[in-house]
């Protein structure tokens, strides 16, 4: 009897040596009667066969998603596309090309580039190194200078970062430097405007929160028909009032204790809300993390009654966990949420590569 299987790839062992230590070849010129011979399948289960061959189409089915991981570009969540890395004390750079922003720069991974928005929420090396080399590439390529947000208190040490780069260079590094604190509003558009929130790192730090803008019939104009509204309107009076509804949230570097600030309620409302979870496990402990700056799974579980977003994307994942890990990690915290939980997994290797 032959059985065919499609090709498995090299890195799953083949199950099927040349002599197989159970189901010798079949001596010549003999053929199989089925008539005659039990049912072969009865047979086959009772050597183990179909088990054998079950694990190998479960294991190559786990190599397919694997791959799958390691080569995807990017996520569609909640109207959004969203790209990037984001591997702990690695690089991080989280690119959302509909609003045309990168949240943090990271090394500056090329998809970067044509991003006219830079949102940097502290300064260590793998969320900010990348900045010089951004800047510069925008010059390189006739783009129009960006604009770069960053917490106040570092902008001074920025512009000096780029100065040196300008003179050893002796390039230009044209950019917009804008020093955006907590609670204050910057408009990117006629439609979309950016908050920052206050986080809690091991040095100053801060998220943001980009809003949806749009205008809504004040309540006690609703009754009214169209041409009185119209003449309302032409009289100069205020017929409407501006409603932000937060749609991207992203924290950068921090500990869960942003999650517990009332002040920072949009962003656990926001339709997204990129968080890091640098640590998954019992491998390091809630105060390792904190010491550090950092979230652990667990203390996103323990504060899932405050998550009010449609969709979480965990980020900043140390680089010790594999793919596999990371997936197992996101259906814990899943079975608690009502969110759709969503990795990001680039950069990360899988067990079977």
């Amino acid at each position: 009897m032959q059985v065919s299987l499609p090709i498995v790839p090299s890195k799953i062992p083949s199950i099927f040596p040349f002599h197989h230590p159970i189901y010798p070849p079949h001596p010549p010129h003999k053929s199989l009667s089925f008539q005659t011979q039990a049912s072969p399948f009865k047979s086959l289960k009772t050597s183990g066969y179909l088990s054998t061959i079950s694990r190998a189409i479960d294991e190559e089915e786990e190599y397919r998603k694997a791959r799958a991981a390691v080569t995807r570009k990017g996520i569609e969540v909640e109207g959004y596309f969203i790209e990037g890395l984001s591997i702990g004390g690695h690089e991080t750079c989280v690119i959302v090309p509909e609003l045309k922003s990168a949240f943090d720069i990271g090394r500056c991974p090329s998809r970067a580039i044509h991003q006219n928005f830079v949102f940097i929420t502290h300064a260590h090396l793998d969320h900010i190194g990348g900045l010089p080399m951004y800047v510069a590439s925008r010059g390189l390529y006739n783009l129009k200078p960006p604009t770069v947000f960053v917490p106040p208190c570092i902008k001074e040490d920025v512009e000096k970062l780029l100065d040196i780069h300008r003179t050893m260079g002796q390039v230009e590094l044209n950019l917009d430097l804008v020093a955006l604190d907590v609670g204050e509003t910057y408009e990117l558009r006629n439609d979309i405007v950016v908050r920052p929130f206050r986080t809690h790192h091991v040095i100053p730090s801060q998220g943001y929160v980009v809003y949806s803008v749009r205008k809504k019939l004040k309540k006690q104009y609703i009754h009214l028909k169209g041409k009185q509204i119209e003449k309302l309107k032409k009289s100069g009076v205020e017929i409407t009032d501006i409603v932000l509804s937060p749609e991207v949230a992203f924290t950068g570097d921090t500990t869960a204790e942003y999650m517990l600030d009332p002040r920072n309620a949009d962003a656990l409302r926001a339709k997204i809300l990129i968080t890091e979870a640098t640590f998954l496990d019992d491998g390091y402990s809630i105060d390792h993390a904190r010491q550090h700056g950092h979230t652990h799974l667990s203390e996103i579980i323990e504060n899932a009654q405050w998550i009010r977003n449609k969709a979480v994307l965990l980020t900043h994942f140390s680089s010790r966990y594999s793919i596999e890990d990371i997936r197992q990690a996101v259906s814990k915290l899943q079975s608690k949420l009502s969110a759709k939980v969503v990795p990001l997994t680039e950069g990360f290797k899988s067990i079977h590569t």
